[in-house]
Formats: structure tokens, sequence, C-alpha cells
């Protein structure tokens, strides 16, 4: 019995090490996609910003806005810049 406890510690140690450093990388992917989904959001905004006159500039700031917010994100962008 003693031999289980010795292992388990260890064991239950490592389990929690790895969820640990695991967590970081998950905040750090879902930050990617959602950036990557609003920077291709504003681009493909940029190439027909021909026919609505509102050019938005793709930048970390507006990129993340538009990956995190969606839409609406976009949507209050496009109202600052219109009152701007």
């Amino acid at each position: 019995m003693e031999n289980v406890v010795t292992l388990l510690i260890p064991a239950l140690l490592g389990v929690i090490a790895i969820r640990l450093m695991v967590l970081p990388m998950q905040w750090a992917a879902k930050l990617a996609v959602h950036a990557g989904c609003g920077f291709a959001c504003l681009w493909i905004l940029n190439t027909v910003s021909a026919f609505t006159g509102i050019l938005f500039p793709i930048n970390a700031v507006t990129v993340l806005i538009a990956g995190f917010l969606g839409v609406p994100g976009i949507g209050l962008m496009a109202l600052l810049e219109i009152l701007a």
C-alpha cells in the first residue's frame, strides 16, 4: 500500500502540472483563431469599401474587436467611423 501512495503523489503532481501548462496554450489558440477571423472579416470589408466608403484600419485593436465581438463589434467600429 505504501508503494501505491508513493507513486500516486508524483502522478497527481504531474497531472496538475500538465493541466497548468495546457490552459495558457488553449487561451493562446483561442486568441489566434479569433484574431484570424477578425482579420479576415476586416480584409473582406476593406475590399468592398469602395461601395460603402468606410475603410477600417487593420491593426491589433481592430482585429481583436472584430474577432471577439463579431458583427456587433464591426458595426460599432463602423458607427464610430461614421460619427468621427
